[in-house]
């Protein structure tokens, strides 16, 4: 497909990867300063109460906000300047960072005010990643989709890896309190990238026009543009039944590991979740991902789905480790080839709305799997592959029994699921075929001035034979 020079600089966003990657660095540095502070609270409230519950809390409170406001913070978000939005999140999750170090320091901190400062964080965050996913539409041109998702996982990646072991070093060396510093001084630095930049606004659209009126209406808009679209939310089920999966088998890995091997060996096992997530992320941000992007959310979601299932076919950690490794770097390539579909398809002025409620309804299943996954282990597959369970003279054959091995039968069955869901996501026309069914918006806006021009009519007509060319491309 070839365009005018006129043409592409009118489809062309403000700023660039240029300017992505400047505050991509900044949140890069602030990501890394709240994984030292994630490791370093959470080992201090295990130290302090020895209670794996109040260590687990810690989770839920910083999941709930994400849940209950995002609707609410989607609709702000594409009310108000979104660089605003992005400088006062860093800023209310620093400063909020910041009272747990004073705290800390004078000897007067308490796990309640842990959970009040890990809400307020969550709550910025809340409105932080809306605002952070619809300005790379206004800044990034479509063809760079692929590598900016794939360059915001490599940072979660990185995170990952480096900052448990990082965090431990400098406990040691500058105690707890130094480190939640440097995560307050992480948030500046994001704060500083933000202000050296500029992030335009979107145009207005017919679909910004329609979903105007009360907070309530613009709050709900998302889901009414979701529900309009069949593709967007067959895609949005999709990964809510793949979350739900992901969740329940993901925290099922390590007491797995622990109960079939030692903590070095369960420790070296988890190592690998990071390093696979890297290999995915890396894999995104140099080639954008596979050229059809359904093909990398449904055929690598089945992937995924293999390794799962190798995981808990086998007792042997070195290939317990490998598919781990494997099914982990699949991760980044099913979710940013997700988010360049939904960047690609959704009206920009409304993606704060509309991907504050993707997040919700596709992050609801996560607290279900958490929470199911201890009782589903204790009481229902680790007695079953017992040395002495009911299924230890069938099954047990083949996986084994004793310690573990129900863990193990319970990611067979589950593997399933995603391969399942992801069969059905071909064989459902809106979902398979959801790049060419729905026009991609900045090039739609782009051709709309040519087809109502006599003169550019044809060069319009031939642009729009080839509109899911342009979504495709990595």
């Amino acid at each position: 497909m070839s365009d005018s020079p006129a043409e592409q600089e009118s489809a062309a966003p403000a700023g660039g990867m240029k300017t992505f990657t400047v505050i991509w660095l900044g949140q890069l540095v602030s990501l890394l300063g709240s994984g030292l502070t994630n490791f370093a609270i959470g080992f201090w409230v295990l130290q302090k109460t020895d209670s794996v519950t109040s260590f687990t809390l810690i989770a839920v409170i910083a999941g709930l906000p994400g849940v209950l406001m995002s609707p609410l913070a989607g609709a702000l978000v594409d009310r108000w300047d979104r660089r605003t939005v992005l400088i006062l999140s860093d800023l209310g999750a620093g400063l909020a960072t910041a009272t747990l170090a004073i705290l800390l320091y004078n000897d007067a901190l308490a796990t309640w005010h842990i959970y009040v400062v890990v809400a307020v964080s969550s709550i910025c965050n809340t409105f932080q990643w809306p605002a952070y996913i619809a300005s790379i539409t206004v800044l990034v041109d479509e063809k760079h989709y692929g590598r900016v998702q794939g360059m915001m996982q490599f940072g979660q990646a990185g995170s990952t890896i480096v900052a448990p072991a990082l965090a431990g070093l400098l406990v040691l060396m500058i105690g707890i309190w130094g480190v939640i510093l440097i995560d307050f001084a992480t948030f500046l630095v994001a704060a500083g990238t933000l202000l050296a930049v500029r992030i335009p606004n979107p145009e207005t659209t017919e679909e910004g026009e329609e979903s105007r009126g009360s907070l309530f209406k613009e709050a709900m808009y998302g889901w009414t543009y979701i529900k309009a679209r069949p593709g967007l939310m067959g895609l949005l089920l999709y990964f809510a039944a793949i979350n739900l999966v992901t969740s329940l088998c993901g925290i099922s890995l390590l007491p797995m590991v622990l109960r079939m091997s030692s903590e070095v060996q369960a420790g070296t096992v988890l190592s690998f979740i990071g390093i696979g997530m890297l290999i995915g992320s890396t894999y995104m941000s140099i080639t954008g991902g596979p050229k059809k992007r359904i093909h990398g959310v449904l055929a690598f979601g089945m992937a995924f789905s293999l390794f799962i299932l190798l995981a808990g076919l086998t007792t042997s950690i070195i290939v317990i480790s490998a598919a781990v490794l494997l099914w982990h770097a699949n991760i980044p390539i099913i979710n940013g080839s997700s988010a360049a579909i939904w960047q690609s398809k959704v009206a920009p002025d409304v993606q704060g709305r509309v991907f504050a409620m993707r997040r919700m309804i596709a992050m609801f299943t996560v607290p279900l799997g958490d929470f199911s996954a201890g009782p589903l282990s204790d009481y229902v597959f680790e007695p079953l592959m017992a040395k002495d369970g009911a299924l230890a003279p069938t099954v047990g054959k083949f996986l084994g029994t004793g310690p573990g091995r129900g863990i193990g039968l319970m990611l067979v069955c589950f593997a399933i699921f995603p391969l399942l869901i992801a069969l059905w996501g071909y064989l459902n026309p809106r979902v398979r075929n959801i790049e060419e069914e729905l026009p991609n918006f900045r090039r739609k806006q782009a051709e709309e001035p040519a087809a109502e021009a006599p003169e550019t009519s044809a060069e319009g007509s031939g642009d729009s034979a080839t509109d899911t060319g342009a979504a495709s491309s990595a």
